[in-house]
């Protein structure tokens, strides 16, 4: 069993992240000294916790990561992975098609000062 800390600098997620985590029932600790309140976890909160930070980076809510956590068969997870990723994908090519207006706007000479009655 390991300790807040240690596990924290396991995991790569903050105290108070884990502190959150276990008050929203994401992460809890697998126990708690009644005498200290020292909080304990062990190697399958280890998996949990790593699961987690992969889904904060594939930017899943709270609310999602809950729904992961408590589908215990983590059926749908590849289904919710799939649906972000293309969500991402909609979202590059959103921002590469302003990219490509900019440049646009830019080859028409607006912004030139040259060009620019008004300069």
């Amino acid at each position: 069993m390991y300790k807040v800390s240690e596990f924290s600098k396991m995991t790569g997620l903050s105290k108070e992240t884990l502190r959150y985590y276990a008050e929203i029932k994401l992460l809890e600790p697998v126990y708690i000294d009644p005498r200290n309140k020292y909080r304990y976890y062990d190697n399958g909160s280890y998996l949990v916790a790593r699961l987690l930070v992969y889904l904060r980076k594939f930017n899943f809510t709270i609310q999602e990561m809950l729904e992961v956590v408590n589908d215990e068969s983590f059926e749908n997870l590849e289904m919710l992975i799939r649906e972000k990723r293309e969500n991402l994908v909609q979202e590059v090519e959103r921002i590469q098609s302003i990219i490509e207006e900019m440049d646009e706007f830019f080859e028409l000479g607006i912004g030139d000062e040259e060009d620019d009655p008004m300069a």
